[in-house]
């Protein structure tokens, strides 16, 4: 998993709430077991036609959208089932941030998991930074060290995270890393079972 001390990007809204998983990554898609090559899939039935084509209407097809990594959507963000697919597919389509009123609870423990930095927010905050990036182009600044997003006006908001997941966010540590962190007494341990 790739360290992430802070980000700057690009903002995509997508005013819709009660997104569930399988509107992020439709089950069809669920036949890879690694984890890339899901970004593709993205929002599939809302990004595509029946034939495969882009929907015009569907404002992540817009070329001003082009490149975004920070997504704002309404609350309980990725409702549904617990497939770990969701984050592979938001993170592997280009999305290192998202910001939400809420979440579901598996959702974002996925989200933390699997190098994206889920934040919880404030719905006044987030509809007027939702309407700016409609409007025209919004950047904001992540900066997890200090949990705060601050946009051009000069804004800065403050966020909560678990202390646990923001250590391993900062680090780059998935579970497999944390385990690894130990590996000199898992060897001593194995050597002396005899």
């Amino acid at each position: 998993m790739e360290a992430i001390q802070e980000h700057k990007g690009l903002v995509y809204p997508l005013d819709r709430s009660n997104v569930d998983t399988d509107q992020i990554i439709p089950k069809q898609f669920l036949k890879r077991i690694e984890r890339t090559g899901f970004g593709e899939f993205l929002f599939y039935n809302w990004r595509f036609d029946d034939d495969g084509n882009p929907r015009e209407d569907f404002t992540l097809n817009q070329q001003q959208y082009k490149n975004a990594s920070i997504l704002i959507a309404g609350e309980n963000f990725g409702c549904g089932s617990s497939r770990e697919h969701a984050p592979w597919a938001l993170t592997d389509f280009g999305f290192k941030v998202i910001l939400a009123p809420s979440f579901a609870d598996i959702f974002y423990n996925n989200a933390l998991k699997n190098g994206i930095i889920p934040i919880k927010m404030e719905e006044e905050q987030l509809h007027e930074w939702m309407q700016d990036a409609a409007d025209s182009q919004l950047v904001l600044h992540v900066d997890l060290r200090n949990q705060q997003i601050s946009d051009e006006k000069g804004n800065v908001i403050t966020f909560d995270i678990p202390e646990y997941h923001k250590e391993k966010l900062l680090n780059g540590w998935d579970d497999i890393a944390l385990t690894l962190l130990q590996e000199n007494k898992i060897l001593a341990y194995e050597a002396n079972r005899n």
